[in-house]
């Protein structure tokens, strides 16, 4: 039904996908931003866009009357889904509210305290190794953390509006602009600096990050083609070699470790630079990269999928730079995946094709006669985890850190989703099964174990690893965490606390003990040695604008 506005407003309707809605009046020089806060309340949900019933995302700062928005119109609104994100040994959760906990070692961005008024209306988190870069609503960014290493952004602050996307190395970020312009900070030896870069650095779409021995580099893909990098100085990551080539690319990968890069460009042809012992000389096999479709790497090592299916590798041969011995296996291939040191290549026929390091996964021969019907492959730091179309789960590698499941074997049914917790030779792996439990193997100082809070673990919906623990999210926003065992929890602070009914989530082993979220919001962290219990604040209202 049409609804009426004053002389001076008018009324929209905005309506959630499950077909919720509620009308909404206001002037029509309000913005959008305007409508979407006042939908928010409304609806008492947190909502990251509106579009219009021909499909057009409106802009935050556009006036309704710009954006011809006229009396009676509908809007749909798109809900926002909770975020979890993980630094080195810290975790940041952005709730559906737009609201964001954070819990952790505080050096490496667990305590938020101190921009905590400004993390609301929040949209997107990305994380380096040891800080936090928040998009809000608006465009604005907030950063907490470790100061030189991206948590603290106040010298290009000024800069940092009209954000879309955020990319981070190790120690830096580098944020796109709405008009694809480009902003860094951090360390500069990683790409916490582009100034010198800023006239080039124009209409950018994609960023990529490559981390080498004495710092990392990031890498601007532009809309026309142009590829922009800057960050460690060490001769090998400059592209200044082939910047006559980096013409018409459409995609840029990186390898994990060495400072290379490799750009596809929308010929199918194959662009490299970097160090030359990790990928960044493809020189030996540049009459086999045409028409590629897809690139995948390892730390040191390069494999590109053609649109023949064929498979070409090059950098490191240990690292899976050298993969003529599986070669004539390599056909029909349609996915590769990649531990550290080693590849696993999906077949169309849905079988398993591995080379480099044996002990990284690039011996899949002891489970070969199981590695079919395989859906999707996840990959830790030295072992690999095949799911299976029946939903069971295929493990190799090495066996402590992943590679052995043997021993939950029996628990690996009706699989949907594989995470990992990364700690160089300490990894583990945590499976979500269709009826929300969730079985891990692996290193148990990193997550392998989640015997202390197995009874947590029901209904689970998302998890997630830093270095060397997981986080999981429950269908009723309960918060659990397990993993790093040089912790010891207190075990009676943690029972006082599951008496109180306004729990609604209980965190488990952690490096800062445990953190449990209250049904208003709040976080009390216990358990570590030194640290009480902390109250909590009175709640916040669940939507508020302005910084």
């Amino acid at each position: 039904a049409a609804v009426c506005g004053t002389a001076m407003s008018i009324s929209l309707s905005v309506t959630l996908l499950s077909g919720r809605g509620r009308v909404i009046t206001l002037s029509p020089d309000s913005t959008v931003e305007d409508l979407r806060l006042q939908a928010q309340l409304s609806l008492k949900v947190g909502l990251e866009r509106l579009v219009t019933e021909s499909g057009v995302i409106l802009h935050g700062k556009s006036t309704l009357r710009a954006a011809n928005l006229q009396n009676g119109a509908t809007v749909t609104a798109h809900v926002r889904q909770a975020q979890l994100v993980s630094s080195a040994l810290a975790f940041a959760l952005l709730r559906p509210d737009g609201t964001v906990v954070t819990w952790g070692n505080a050096i490496d961005g667990g305590d938020s305290s101190a921009v905590q008024d400004e993390l609301k209306d929040v949209n997107q988190i990305q994380s380096s190794l040891h800080a936090f870069a928040a998009i809000r609503s608006d465009g604005s960014v907030v950063t907490w953390g470790k100061m030189d290493d991206g948590g603290n952004s106040s010298a290009v602050q000024h800069q940092l509006r009209d954000v879309k996307h955020i990319q981070a190395s190790s120690r830096a970020f580098a944020a796109i602009r709405a008009d694809g312009s480009v902003v860094a900070w951090g360390n500069p030896c990683y790409g916490g600096d582009c100034s010198k870069q800023q006239d080039q650095l124009r209409d950018v779409t994609q960023i990529q990050s490559s981390r080498d021995t004495f710092g990392a580099s990031f890498a601007a893909l532009s809309s026309d083609g142009r590829v922009v990098t800057w960050g460690a100085d060490t001769g090998d990551s400059s592209s200044s070699s082939v910047r006559s080539q980096l013409i018409n690319v459409v995609a840029i990968q990186a390898t994990a470790f060495g400072g290379s890069f490799a750009a596809l460009k929308s010929d199918g042809s194959v662009v490299c630079w970097g160090s030359p012992t990790s990928g960044g000389d493809s020189s030996a096999v540049q009459d086999q990269l045409f028409d590629v479709h897809h690139i995948q790497a390892t730390e040191s090592a390069f494999a590109a999928i053609r649109g023949d299916g064929v498979v070409v590798c090059w950098g490191n041969p240990q690292d899976g730079g050298d993969c003529t011995d599986a070669q004539e296996q390599l056909i029909d291939v349609k996915h590769v995946q990649a531990t550290t040191k080693a590849f696993a290549a999906i077949r169309a026929d849905k079988t398993v094709v591995t080379w480099g390091s044996g002990s990284y996964g690039g011996d899949s021969s002891e489970v070969q006669d199981q590695l079919k019907n395989v859906e999707h492959i996840q990959a830790a730091s030295l072992a690999f985890a095949a799911l299976k179309s029946d939903g069971s789960v295929v493990t190799w590698g090495t066996s402590d850190a992943g590679g052995d499941s043997s021993c939950v074997q029996d628990q690996l049914h009706d699989v949907t989703r594989i995470q990992v917790s990364r700690d160089g030779v300490r990894c583990s792996f945590a499976a979500i099964r269709q009826d929300g439990k969730v079985v891990t193997w692996g290193d148990p100082s990193s997550g392998g174990c989640c015997r202390m809070v197995r009874d947590q673990l029901f209904d689970v919906q998302e998890i997630q690893g830093t270095e060397n623990c997981f986080a999981a999210i429950r269908s009723d926003g309960g918060v659990v965490t397990w993993g790093n065992g040089d912790f010891a929890p207190d075990f009676y602070a943690a029972q006082e606390l599951l008496q109180d009914g306004n729990l609604s989530g209980l965190s488990g082993l952690f490096p800062a003990g445990y953190a449990a979220i209250g049904s208003d919001g709040s976080v009390l962290n216990f358990g570590a040695v030194g640290m009480q219990p902390q109250p909590p604040q009175p709640p916040e209202p669940r939507v508020q604008s302005g910084r």
